[in-house]
């Protein structure tokens, strides 16, 4: 038969895929790591030399909020990925929902430490949220998001050279203007 597992038999199971029918439902909030800028590189160049030696400029962090119905997207350029930049960024990200008509009532995040600490915990309350985790290392299950930073980082990030990140921060409204 040519079948070399007998898991082949199996079938798979069906994907569940879910999509909430009014704004502000569900808010899918994740983060990325990006590195610090310092010139344009290899990306672009090709040019490795040096690379071995040449100490990182460190890092910055995409914080991203998406609307599971929508789509509507906001993201900040946050210095960490601790509670304190969580919380600032979760501050941040119901206002701009807000402003834009959607009011949030659930926020989805996966189970970094800064989404399970405290801080976050109060924020979540002082909002008036509820807080969904996902089930642990199932990024899928937070897919808007994942899927967002995808695109972003494809189609803002790396898609022109950047010789600095504060160029690649101030191009980043633009885009989500676009994407929005």
């Amino acid at each position: 038969m040519g079948l070399g597992r007998l898991r082949a038999l199996d079938p798979k199971p069906e994907i569940i895929r879910y999509e909430r029918e009014h704004p502000g439902e569900l808010i899918h909030i994740d983060s990325k790591k990006l590195g610090r800028i310092d010139g344009i590189g290899h990306r672009i160049t090709s040019d490795r030399t040096g690379q071995s030696s040449k100490r990182g400029t460190g890092w910055e962090y995409l914080h991203v909020a998406i609307d599971d119905a929508s789509r509507l997207a906001f993201t900040a350029m946050m210095p960490d990925e601790r509670k304190q930049s969580a919380v600032a960024f979760l501050d941040a990200a119901t206002a701009w929902f807000k402003a834009h008509g959607v009011i949030a009532q659930r926020v989805m995040t996966d189970n970094g430490s800064a989404y399970k600490s405290k801080a976050f915990a109060r924020a979540i309350a002082t909002h008036g949220l509820k807080h969904k985790r996902t089930r642990p290392y199932t990024p899928k299950t937070n897919g808007k998001a994942e899927r967002f930073i995808q695109t972003s980082i494809r189609e803002w990030a790396y898609a022109s050279p950047f010789s600095s990140s504060a160029d690649r921060t101030r191009a980043m409204r633009p885009w989500l203007h676009a994407y929005n």
